[in-house]
This record gives C-alpha cells, sequence and structure tokens, in this order.
C-alpha cells in the first residue's frame, strides 16, 4: 500500500457524507459491528472531551506515559498537514500501508451507506489500533462527546474534561450548561473522571452526571493543583507533592494541561507513574502549531530578521483568552499583528474581543482549501464598521509582504483562527508536525 492509495480510499470515503451532519451514534454502531467491534478489543482507554485543551492534554499525557516505558495509541484531529497525524501509533503517525488497509476494510464493511467522514475515519482508527499491541489508547473526541463518534467505548479506564466553554453552538447549544451537558456524555457508569478548571455552570452540570454514574472524580482546586513557582510547577494532589519541571508547551493555560495530565497519569491504577517519568514526559512533549514560533523558511524570509513569527491553533473566544493572556507574557508591553483565518462557524467577534487591546494590525486572509472558510472582504467592512481597523490579504505570504513594509522595528506576527490555517503554514514551511 501506498500514500497514493491511502488518499484515493480518503477521497471515496469524503464522498459518503450525509448532505447535513446529524450527529447520531447509529451509523458507527452499524460499521463497528460489521468490523467485529474493534471498540471493544482495545487496550484501556482514555477518553477526553472539552472546548480547548485537549489535544495539549493527550500530547503531555502521552508524553509521560511513554517516558514510563508504556506504549500508548493517540486518536486526534484535525490534522495539520497530512491526515496519518490523526491516528499515532506508538508515538508516530499511522504508516501509510496500515492505514491504506484499515481504511480499505471499513469502506468495504460500510458499503456505501451514508457516514460522515469522521465516523468512518475514526472507525478506522480503532481499527488501526486493534492492529498494533500497547498498552493504553488516548481518544479525543472531534465535536461534543455525547454523540461524539469516539463515545463508543462502554468502559474507559478514565475520562478527562479538559475546560468548557462556547464552540459549535449549533450543534451543542448557546448555553455553557447544554454544552457541559453534551461534553459529559463521555462520563460512564463507574468509570473515574479528572476535571480541569471549569467555570461554575460547567463545573455543577458535570459534578450532577458524574454523581449519577456513580463515576469517582477529581477535581482541579479540590483534589489536585498545580502552580508555577518560578521555573519550576509544583504539583500537589492528596498522594503527594512533585516538583516538577515546566511543560515544554508554551503558555500559562498549558500549566492547566500539564496538571489535568498528570492528575490523569497519577489517577490510572494499574500503572504506577513515578515522577522522573512526569518529568520527562513534561520536558518532552511536542505539539505543533500551539503557540510554536517559526524561525526560518520561505514566510520567515518575508518579514525582516528582528522580526517574530508566531502561529497558534486558538479558534474561539476561549483559546482566544489563553492566547491574549500568553502573547502579553511573550513580549509585554508589545503590540502585535494579527493575522487571522476562520471558518464561518466560528465566532469572529467574540474571538477578537480579548485580542483587540494587544493589536498593531489586523489582517483577514482566507482559510486555504476549505469550502466553509468566512469571507475576509465580508467580515473587513463588517469590522470596520464597528472601529475595528482591519486589512484583508488573498493569502498569508501576501499578508507578510505588507507587513514587512511597515518599517517596524523587531515586529511581533501571530498567525491563527484555524488549524486548518496554521497546517497550510507547517505545509509550506516543509514542516513534519509530529
Amino acid at each position: 500500500m501506498t500514500e497514493f492509495s491511502s488518499a484515493l480510499v480518503l477521497a471515496r470515503l469524503r464522498s459518503l457524507h450525509p448532505r447535513s451532519i446529524d450527529l447520531s451514534l447509529a451509523r458507527m454502531r452499524r460499521l463497528l459491528a460489521r468490523l467485529d467491534h474493534p471498540e471493544r478489543r482495545l487496550p484501556p482507554v482514555v477518553h477526553i472531551a472539552g472546548t480547548n485543551g485537549k489535544g495539549s492534554t493527550l500530547a503531555i499525557l502521552d508524553a509521560i506515559l511513554t517516558a514510563a516505558g508504556l506504549r500508548v495509541h493517540r486518536y486526534v484531529s484535525p490534522h495539520l498537514v497530512s491526515f496519518n497525524e490523526r491516528i499515532l501509533i506508538h508515538g508516530r503517525p499511522i504508516a501509510d500501508g496500515l492505514l491504506a488497509e484499515v481504511l480499505e476494510a471499513c469502506e468495504r464493511a460500510n458499503d456505501g451507506a451514508p457516514i460522515t467522514f469522521f465516523e468512518i475515519t475514526t472507525a478506522a482508527a480503532l481499527l488501526a489500533f486493534t492492529r498494533v499491541p500497547a498498552e493504553v489508547v488516548l481518544l479525543e473526541t472531534g465535536l461534543g462527546g455525547r454523540l461524539d463518534a469516539t463515545n463508543v467505548v462502554e468502559a474507559p479506564e478514565l475520562v478527562l474534561l479538559a475546560p468548557i466553554g462556547r464552540d459549535h453552538e449549533s450543534f451543542l447549544g448557546s448555553r455553557i450548561e447544554d454544552i457541559a451537558r453534551e461534553k459529559a456524555g463521555i462520563l460512564k457508569p463507574g468509570a473515574p473522571a479528572v476535571f480541569a478548571p471549569q467555570v461554575q455552570p460547567a463545573l455543577a452540570v458535570l459534578r450532577e452526571r458524574a454523581a449519577a454514574l456513580g463515576c469517582p472524580v477529581w477535581e482541579h482546586g479540590r483534589d489536585y493543583r498545580a502552580v508555577r513557582e518560578g521555573e519550576r510547577l509544583r504539583y500537589r494532589d492528596p498522594a503527594g507533592t512533585l516538583d516538577l519541571p515546566l511543560p515544554a508547551l508554551l503558555g500559562r493555560h498549558q500549566l492547566d494541561n500539564a496538571a489535568l495530565a498528570v492528575a490523569a497519569a497519577r489517577a490510572l491504577s494499574s500503572w504506577r507513574i513515578g515522577e522522573a517519568a512526569i518529568a520527562r514526559g513534561l520536558r518532552s512533549v511536542r505539539w505543533p502549531g500551539r503557540l510554536q514560533r517559526i524561525n526560518k523558511g520561505p514566510l520567515t524570509s518575508r518579514l525582516p530578521e528582528d522580526a517574530q513569527l508566531w502561529i497558534d491553533g486558538a479558534h474561539n473566544p476561549h483559546a482566544a483568552e489563553a492566547l491574549a493572556r500568553a502573547l502579553g507574557e511573550l513580549a509585554p508591553g508589545r503590540r502585535w499583528h494579527l493575522v487571522l483565518g476562520m471558518l464561518a462557524t466560528k465566532d469572529l467577534e467574540g474571538f477578537l474581543r480579548p485580542l483587540r487591546p494587544l493589536l498593531a494590525s489586523l489582517t483577514l486572509v482566507p482559510v486555504p482549501d476549505s469550502e466553509a472558510a468566512r469571507d475576509p472582504a465580508q467580515d473587513a467592512e463588517r469590522l470596520r464598521g464597528s472601529g475595528l481597523p482591519a486589512d484583508i490579504a488573498p493569502d498569508v505570504a501576501s499578508a507578510l509582504d505588507r507587513l514587512a513594509h511597515t518599517g517596524e522595528v523587531g515586529a511581533r506576527v501571530i498567525i491563527c483562527g484555524s488549524l486548518y490555517l496554521v497546517g497550510a503554514v507547517l505545509r509550506d514551511h516543509a514542516a513534519t508536525p509530529c
């Protein structure tokens, strides 16, 4: 099998997508039954839902478990450059041969029935995880939780709830309580759970659901916590205190993600994960496209040598708040040039609200190869009407060319708004995300 053959199968599978998405597990369960239920033949599963921080948390947890000598599979979405990045086998993107093999098996089993691309590729990931031995599988939800395609594992080893905010409101509801109720759908009877910091309305929903299902809960601020002390991370839970290095991922929000990952490692009763392995994992974790500096390549060559170019996958208001804090810490007192591309389903004004005080300029660009991208021209006109100057450019390279002509010394540039846009930047740099 070759990369070309897996790409052909992926293209065929996209054509099976129903005309509109109706969140349901019926299609997924039908397909898994025809595949002899790979979801029932997995190693112990850690399942995570939430609005932001899911991918970072699993990347940290993967690094910790790997440092402890465990073999780990991980399923994430979306990918940045190559679809293979979604299905990580022992920390590496799935090989093209195995990917083509499981995709074709799912295609045959589905037999042309309508099914979403995420559903059938999730089934392929679960099937792949049964083909290669491992001790742990880490599963990230795609949208919501209760009806998400990953929510077919009946008895997870552990459930994680990352911070919950507003996103995908057309599917999950506009009230935080409604969104939290959907995310809490991955809780299972008796399965232990760890909660990241949550706003009070979301926390109340999670507590109620966990109590109804008899789930033992580790709650941030009550059962565990982590604080930065200088260049160290001091983690505490009932089992003791750990003196740890800061995670290799930048941004204050990554401290909460690290705390959730450490708590998860400590809550996995099947293994005893020691402090040394946790420390090694925190130092070694990599998660591209999340507050990542681009130091060389064709895009940086368009800017003056003293400029800095950064990328981040933030794409909703909750993530924008974390990004604003991080940018303020990276360059105190400096303003940033924001190059922004977003999907039409995202809240543009809500995203920009926390970032406005930091803006030196705003340039809107289309998200490459996406029919669901926002129209930069329409958005710029609306933003100008609200008093926020906004330029448009046909692509990121053109936006950077314009910024280079401002003559600003030490300019700081951040490209964000969509993981698809960030992926295009990495692709243009011939970068390898994983």
